[in-house]
């Protein structure tokens, strides 16, 4: 377990460890989902994206509610993770400055290869024009640069963990 009040640095994003534990603390406190086990829940901390940039654009659609879908490597969330994710996983989404901004909850998750995503999915992770194709190409791009550092390249077959997800808490700035 990590301190909160040290500074964790993560795909240069900068994590504001108090920051981002007051945000979940006031979560838990207002415990919108109604759940009488709420204190015992674990609420992982995450960003979309490998940029600053990127986390704070993608950040914008999710608050926006454009964005309502995401995708992952299969291979990285292995990879990096000891849960698998499922429905119910909460998350603390932050910004490119590494503070809180809401919290996600997933409601669906689906294994399915890079090649057999649909267009639907790619229009739910509100990204681009919101084509398949560009979709393809910026996803393409983007495990390009992410997988090497596990050993991977991005194939066609690739399994990717297709997620929707319902933004349950925010805050205005």
């Amino acid at each position: 377990m990590l301190a909160w009040d040290a500074q964790v640095m993560t795909n240069k994003i900068e994590i504001n460890l108090s920051q981002v534990a007051e945000f979940i603390a006031r979560f838990k406190e207002i415990n919108p989902l109604d759940d009488s086990d709420i204190e015992s829940k674990l609420v992982d901390t995450d960003y979309f994206g490998d940029s600053p940039e990127m986390a704070d654009n993608l950040l914008g659609l999710v608050i926006a509610g454009t964005k309502t879908a995401t995708c992952s490597s299969l291979w990285e969330w292995e990879h990096e993770r000891e849960t698998p994710l499922e429905p119910g996983y909460l998350a603390a989404i932050i910004d490119g400055c590494g503070n809180a901004r809401c919290i996600i909850q997933t409601l669906e998750v689906k294994v399915t290869p890079y090649n057999q995503v649909t267009a639907e999915f790619a229009k739910a992770e509100g990204e681009g024009d919101l084509t398949l194709e560009w979709w393809r190409k910026a996803h393409w791009d983007f495990f390009s640069r992410t997988l090497p550092r596990i050993n991977k390249l991005p194939t066609q077959d690739m399994p990717l963990l297709c997620e929707r997800f319902r933004v349950i808490y925010r805050e205005d700035i």
